[in-house]
């Protein structure tokens, strides 16, 4: 038997948590994000949901990476849901992951809530691969 994958209801914007900021005084270099952002993105494929059997890059969950001109990484992202069991340990293992690709100085990742994540944000090959096709 298939396994259904659990949606959620989007919940009231009043419940969510506080996004973070780290991000805030990392000002994207053009130069730098170009030479680095590839690198970037290949290791924040090697992040997976414990609970879903997918990479977080394919879930939708990365909005925007961005370097700065000396090499600190700002990642904006966010979780299938406010209370996903893993809102505390994905956000270190990006930033430990992205802190190893060669370039990278130092990494700060945001948790954002807007806009909320929904499985149309999923790719194409996670949505088969998930059995929501």
């Amino acid at each position: 038997m298939k396994p259904l994958p659990v949606v959620q209801p989007v919940p009231d914007p009043g419940d969510l948590p506080a996004p973070t900021t780290e991000t805030t005084a990392v000002v994207a270099d053009a130069a730098r994000t170009e030479a680095l952002k590839p690198a970037i993105l290949d290791a924040i494929r090697t992040v997976f949901d414990p609970e879903i059997p997918v990479n977080i890059m394919e879930l939708g969950l990365v909005y925007d990476v961005w370097v700065d001109a000396a090499g600190v990484a700002g990642i904006r992202m966010t979780l299938t849901a406010p209370g996903c069991p893993a809102a505390q340990s994905l956000p270190v293992e990006v930033a430990h992951k992205v802190k190893a690709v060669p370039g990278v100085s130092d990494v700060k990742v945001d948790v954002v809530w807007d806009p909320p994540w929904t499985k149309d944000r999923m790719s194409d090959a996670a949505k088969l691969q998930l059995g929501m096709w």
